[in-house]
């Protein structure tokens, strides 16, 4: 079993705990909703397979308003008339800063982007992407479990 970076650096976790929060901060201020974090979270975690953080953040998305088949239909989200002009652009805002290099499509997905959400937001979308995704790196190296729970997202024990 690998070591928990987390706890391994106790002082890097309290410092990208310290980031998270500013930056949860500066994007809500820049007018990403949680609901729009929450999908930028969900879609790079399964682009990445981080199971723990899919658990994390599939209940957050719940908890941010985010219907269930939303959240169900997400990895074809693309084939879908399910989703607004906007969580289309934070989602393709996910695939970008996730799958890279960058190719000729993520590149006019990201301009696309831009037009819908602004200078602004699409800044802070991407600011969102890029952190899941050091999240999920940490996530996924420290190989930490996923523990079971029941219907209302309590620990079973």
């Amino acid at each position: 079993m690998r070591p928990y970076l987390d706890k391994a650096l106790p002082e890097a976790w309290k410092a990208a705990s310290a980031y998270s929060d500013v930056l949860a901060k500066a994007v809500q201020e820049r007018g990403l909703s949680d609901a729009e974090a929450e999908f930028i979270k969900v879609r790079a975690s399964q682009l990445n397979a981080c199971a723990f953080c899919l658990d994390l953040h599939g209940r957050e998305a719940r908890s941010a308003g985010i219907p269930q088949q939303k959240l169900d239909v997400l990895p074809a989200w693309r084939e879908s008339a399910l989703y607004t002009e906007r969580e289309r652009a934070v989602l393709a805002i996910a695939e970008a800063a996730t799958l890279l290099p960058s190719t000729e499509d993520s590149a006019a997905d990201l301009a696309a982007a831009r037009g819908v959400l602004g200078d602004e937001v699409f800044a802070a979308a991407e600011w969102v992407a890029i952190t899941i995704n050091m999240f999920n790196r940490l996530s996924i190296l420290s190989e930490h479990p996923v523990r079971p729970r029941d219907a209302d997202g309590a620990l079973i024990r």
